[in-house]
């Protein structure tokens, strides 16, 4: 729900923040590494950038009164409480059709709104353990290995901000609401789309993970993966073993016989390709390669990739000021449109401090 505010934010909506009075949301105490900024963390300023918030308790019916009424002014109203909470504040879709009869009405749920999951909370590590994701990373002696992020929120994100501007495109047609609902574990489950369709049509045959360190993928041959070199590692994405080998002088002739000996020998093939890219610098290996048209790339970490010319040009970075003498950097929206980049450098606001504004401008009081 947060990060679907945030993409919107980006493209230019005006995104209230609905909050507890004196808590907040819990997303202001959540860390990442015990990083806080100006009491609340580094996290919540990350992904509630360029949003208001409005301070009201539910369970106060003058409060919830004005929330009403605030709906019924909105395009889009969403939330990410299990099933059956919404219905007992009476703000459940049902409801707020009533209230609003052209409201775009967002759901993100763990596990869906049916189904015997239905309310078990959703956290995007558990989501990521019972997808089946974690054995699709690592060699086959590692035992799951997961995302070292949370790639569950933030696709199950990306999704619901994609079933919003398509509710928003059906109402324009319709004149009518529209319920768009989205769940952590589809999310997760679309993004490997590609691996869990081979799965179903290969037999019921499990993901091979290599045993050969580097192996980037389950299911694709040598020479995909990445190498120890010299002084670093090199990515090599998939191309002509043959001709590769030939590049770089790695004698394959044993193990590589036709097409499919490709993957049949993938851990042999990439324990031999291992053996070469160690005896050269990762910039002669990537300068050699690329001057004959092969794909592959030196592996970089943040210090590094933040160096480049590439990242630079790309215009990824913003700076939020909080205050005068407190001012934080993080992305921007990878988005541009007309040839400009999608600027939105408003921090992420305190605890109501826009409520009073709102409730002037909406009448809600």
């Amino acid at each position: 729900g947060p990060s679907a505010g945030l993409k919107l934010a980006d493209l230019g909506a005006r995104v209230i923040k609905i909050e507890r009075p004196k808590t907040g949301d819990a997303c202001r105490q959540l860390s990442i590494k015990n990083l806080f900024v100006d009491d609340d963390s580094l996290l919540f300023h990350t992904i509630n950038r360029n949003k208001e918030s409005y301070a009201a308790d539910l369970k106060n019916p003058d409060d919830l009164e004005k929330l009403k009424k605030l709906i019924s002014k909105a395009d889009v109203m969403t939330h990410n409480f299990r099933p059956g909470v919404m219905e007992k504040i009476g703000l459940d879709y049902d409801n707020v059709q009533a209230i609003n009869p052209k409201i775009i009405y967002g759901v993100v749920t763990g596990y869906g709104n049916e189904g015997p999951w239905k309310n078990k909370p959703g956290q995007d590590l558990l989501v990521q353990a019972v997808s089946g994701l974690t054995f699709l990373s690592g060699v086959d002696t590692d035992g799951p290995v997961p995302f070292g992020l949370s790639v569950s929120d933030i696709m199950c994100g990306n999704h619901l901000a994609q079933g919003i501007l398509a509710g928003l495109i059906k109402r324009a047609k319709t004149n009518k609401s529209v319920l768009v609902e989205v769940s952590l574990l589809e999310s997760i489950l679309d993004v490997q789309f590609e691996v869990i369709t081979t799965y179903l049509n290969d037999g019921g045959k499990l993901p091979d993970r290599s045993g050969a360190k580097g192996s980037a993928h389950a299911y694709l041959s040598a020479p995909y993966g990445m190498y120890e070199t010299k002084d670093g590692y090199i990515a090599m994405a998939m191309g002509n073993l043959p001709n590769i080998c030939a590049i770089i002088k790695c004698d394959i002739s044993d193990l590589y016989v036709e097409a499919g000996s490709a993957f049949e020998n993938r851990d042999k093939l990439i324990v031999r390709l291992a053996e070469t890219f160690k005896k050269e610098e990762t910039k002669n290996w990537v300068n050699l390669l690329e001057g004959h048209g092969i794909w592959c790339a030196e592996v970089l970490n943040y210090q590094t990739a933040t160096a480049l010319n590439t990242y630079k040009s790309l215009q990824i970075e913003q700076q939020l000021d909080l205050r005068e003498d407190l001012k934080i950097k993080t992305t921007v929206s990878p988005i541009r449109l007309d040839n400009e980049k999608l600027f939105a450098p408003k921090a992420a606001p305190k605890l109501g401090f826009d409520t009073l504004d709102i409730n002037r401008e909406f009448e809600l009081s």
